[in-house]
């Protein structure tokens, strides 16, 4: 079972694209590894305020996937620097 997450947020606290990608980084970093998941930015690289990220889980359990994909959301609304406003998953 394939879930792909689309996650679109607005960064608040950055002033630059160097500090956008350093929040990047850490948040990438942080989700691969605790959750064993593929994430991309896939939009807005131009844009110090806004961002849009691809996530892809695979897994031989549905429940599981969703589950996964979920605490990836959870996480990402954990960090004060930026809000998540659209969000689209999709099991393939």
């Amino acid at each position: 079972m394939i879930f792909y997450a689309e996650v679109e947020c607005i960064l608040y606290e950055g002033h630059s694209l160097k500090q956008k990608r350093s929040i990047i980084k850490r948040l990438k970093a942080r989700i691969c590894k605790d959750f064993n998941v593929s994430m991309a930015e896939l939009d807005y690289h131009d844009l110090w305020q806004r961002m849009k990220f691809g996530i892809v889980t695979i897994s031989n359990e549905q429940v599981h996937a969703e589950q996964v994909i979920q605490e990836v959301l959870k996480v990402i609304d954990t960090y004060s620097e930026l809000e998540r406003t659209l969000t689209h998953v999709e099991r393939l």
